[in-house]
């Protein structure tokens, strides 16, 4: 999700019922939430003296080590067994490797609100792609929340569609390509079920260091980059608090709330990329940026299902 909610739906924790939020699973949802929509200001940021390639090799690489220490520290040991290095292999290319790239390559040309709500839209990908495929089928209510979600997407890159072919376009292209990659991980992922949620997110992050070291040193040559102090601390605090910590908290609140309120990150994620976008970066917020975010927050609702519910016993 930078990230959003992938490990939930790779099925790497069994599926639990939701349950009613305290005070301090609030508090760990609105700081996770917070983490990842930063990520994509830092990420901004780092754009802005390194190439692609290496903004994401210092994500993934950055972010690695921490783990590394933390699995560890607690106990717990990677796996010896090849064919589970090939499946994280594997999936890092799925989770980290491809979507991370292309959303750092898409945010060139667009906002970090944009990019945060057009990442939002992975819940609706799983949901069609989960029905295609033989899992889980769609409902009425889970049809009419993709179709609103469609609608909300038309809305965001419509206005670029009927300009041509641009760089806006493309950042935006780009950037669901890295949602429909989500997508994908969710669904190959659901073979680590038996995998403990600390041991598979630390073994793809490995893999996805190991994957970005040779392509960021052909293609980008990163050690020839000066890279300023302020660059240095968006990056450290992209990779230990966007990524390393953000983990930590995702799979706290994930053994608290349990999987299906963690659905609410994808609501809260893209207001905060917005607000922090717009202050930090002066990126405009347009009224069809806000008309498609209100339409595809609608969408993830009515998918979710809970609110309507709730009117419903009300």
């Amino acid at each position: 999700m930078s990230d959003s909610v992938e490990a939930t739906k790779q099925g790497a924790v069994p599926p639990q019922a939701a349950h009613r939020m305290d005070a301090g699973d609030w508090g760990l949802l609105l700081s996770l939430s917070g983490l990842w929509g930063l990520s994509y200001l830092f990420q901004k940021i780092g754009l802005s003296e390194l190439p692609v390639f290496s903004v994401v090799l210092a994500r993934v690489g950055l972010a690695a080590i921490p783990l590394v220490v933390l699995l560890y520290a607690v106990g717990q040991r990677l796996p010896v067994a090849p064919r589970l290095w090939a499946g994280f292999m594997l999936i890092a290319l799925l989770n980290n490797v491809l979507p991370f790239s292309l959303i750092v390559g898409g945010q060139q040309w667009i906002t970090t609100g944009m990019t945060a709500l057009l990442i939002g839209t992975t819940p609706m990908m799983s949901a069609v792609l989960s029905h295609l495929l033989g899992g889980e089928r769609l409902t009425v209510g889970r049809v009419a929340g993709v179709l609103i979600g469609l609608a909300g997407l038309v809305v965001l890159v419509g206005p670029e569609v009927l300009g041509g072919f641009t760089l806006g376009l493309t950042g935006q292209l780009l950037t669901l390509g890295a949602a429909l990659c989500y997508t994908l991980a969710a669904i190959y992922g659901r073979r680590f079920r038996d995998v403990p949620p600390l041991v598979l997110s630390t073994g793809q992050l490995v893999c996805a260091s190991l994957i970005m070291l040779p392509l960021a040193a052909i293609n980008d040559r990163f050690w020839t980059y000066p890279v300023s102090g302020g660059v240095w601390a968006a990056l450290l605090a992209l990779a230990v608090f966007g990524t390393s910590l953000g983990y930590i908290l995702y799979f706290r609140l994930l053994a608290r709330a349990g999987p299906t309120n963690l659905l609410l990150v994808t609501l809260l994620v893209p207001i905060g990329a917005t607000v922090t976008g717009a202050l930090f970066l002066d990126e405009a917020v347009t009224t069809a940026a806000l008309a498609g975010m209100a339409l595809i927050f609608l969408g993830l609702a009515v998918i979710d299902g809970r609110l309507f519910a709730r009117l419903r016993r009300g």
